[in-house]
């Protein structure tokens, strides 16, 4: 399974969506994990709710999420800004040639401090943590500040994922604590953790780019950066089915 990670800075979308599409073509990705909320700048630097604001969001990702088939990837995942039973949410989508776009889950752990004032701008979700099948590929998503939630992580893995994949909008300075959260959460699933970022500036936030793909033991499998901002490796599923079994996913956690 080639999968591939990327870093986008949403002010240069055009020229990021090329060079995507290039780079995607080249190595024939599988799968594709987008940022979170990446076809708008991140606005979630304002404390205050603007409903012009979220509604440009909102509207400039579902004429992007039109353009998906244009990577020609067989599946691609990100989240977008969405309105949904009268309230707002930051969901995570799932697109293929077969069943074009679903929606498969909402944010459900919102910070709300400077820079991400998420619980202003949207609702908190259900906590609904529910693998997708894809094929002969099983995925977990955790939404940015989900990842810290090692309960669901565990739980996923449990169910079988191969992949706990991780779509964020994370500053720079704490690039290395996102990445010990990632290799941890790989390790509680037994799965591979793969996660996308944000790269550019958003108001005073230098985003931190630094997606990531790590192995079901944990270790760092490859890293964007500015020079390489697309990062595609071929995954063997069969290491993630193998370490359900393997220390510490085995141990009994059920109640005595």
């Amino acid at each position: 399974m080639k999968a591939t990670v990327t870093q986008i800075d949403a002010s240069q979308l055009p020229s990021e969506w090329a060079a995507l599409q290039e780079h995607v073509s080249r190595e024939r990705s599988d799968l594709v994990l987008l940022p979170e909320m990446c076809f708008a700048p991140w606005f979630c630097t304002a404390p205050e709710y603007n409903e012009a604001v979220w509604r440009a969001a909102v509207d400039g990702h579902e004429r992007w999420l039109e353009r998906l088939p244009e990577l020609g990837a067989a599946t691609v995942i990100g989240t977008a800004p969405r309105d949904a039973d009268g309230k707002r949410y930051n969901v995570a989508y799932a697109w293929n040639a077969a069943r074009g776009l679903q929606w498969i889950h909402r944010k459900t752990y919102l910070p709300n401090d400077d820079g991400y004032w998420e619980a202003n701008w949207y609702d908190r979700a259900p906590i609904k943590f529910a693998p997708l099948r894809l094929g002969e590929l099983s995925i977990g998503v955790s939404i940015c500040t989900e990842i810290w939630f090692m309960q669901h992580a565990r739980e996923y893995g449990k169910r079988g994922i191969h992949m706990l994949l991780n779509p964020r909008s994370t500053p720079a300075f704490c690039n290395e604590k996102w990445l010990a959260g990632g290799r941890t959460a790989a390790v509680v699933a037994g799965a591979f953790c793969l996660s996308s970022n944000h790269a550019g500036r958003a108001d005073h936030i230098r985003l931190g780019g630094a997606g990531w793909i790590c192995d079901p033991d944990g270790d760092l499998l490859a890293a964007t950066d500015a020079d390489h901002p697309f990062i595609t490796l071929d995954l063997d599923l069969a290491r993630a089915e193998s370490a359900k079994s393997a220390y510490p996913r085995y141990v009994d956690d059920s109640s005595l």
